[in-house]
């Protein structure tokens, strides 16, 4: 896989405002796995155009009740996988699914929806529909 070129360079207080959430919030993100701040990892962290659209998705699955660290497993297993993205979740077809007073993360491979669990993804049969995740700013 070519290597993958970042763009921008942003501070977390400009992610925040464009994610809708804080900048301080955005450094925690960072901090603990699930977006990166891919053009600088020390103080100040140093976030490109790619990074903010990790952001836009982690907040995306947080709204809608996924928990943290459903999102933390699958940013590292798709990061680790062959081939694995530097932004992983804007290049997956994620969706939610509702059920049972939980939401569950599923991401759609070879036509199938899959769900993370102990021993890796699992094909799983979605009673209801899917609820797409798609990667938007708030401009």
């Amino acid at each position: 896989m070519a290597t993958q070129r970042a763009h921008g360079r942003l501070l977390a207080a400009d992610v925040g405002e464009l994610v809708g959430v804080s900048g301080t919030t955005i450094g925690q993100w960072a901090r603990r796995g699930y977006i990166r701040s891919s053009q600088a990892e020390g103080e100040p962290r140093v976030y490109a155009v790619e990074d903010v659209a990790e952001a836009a998705v982690v907040r995306a699955l947080l709204r809608r009740g996924v928990r943290r660290p459903v999102i933390r497993r699958t940013v590292e297993r798709l990061r680790s996988a062959p081939g694995g993205e530097s932004w992983p979740l804007v290049r997956a077809r994620l969706g939610t699914v509702a059920e049972r007073g939980r939401t569950r993360l599923l991401l759609e491979v070879d036509g199938g929806w899959h769900e993370l669990g102990p021993r890796g993804w699992q094909r799983v049969v979605v009673v209801d529909g899917v609820d797409e995740v798609p990667a938007r700013l708030a401009l």
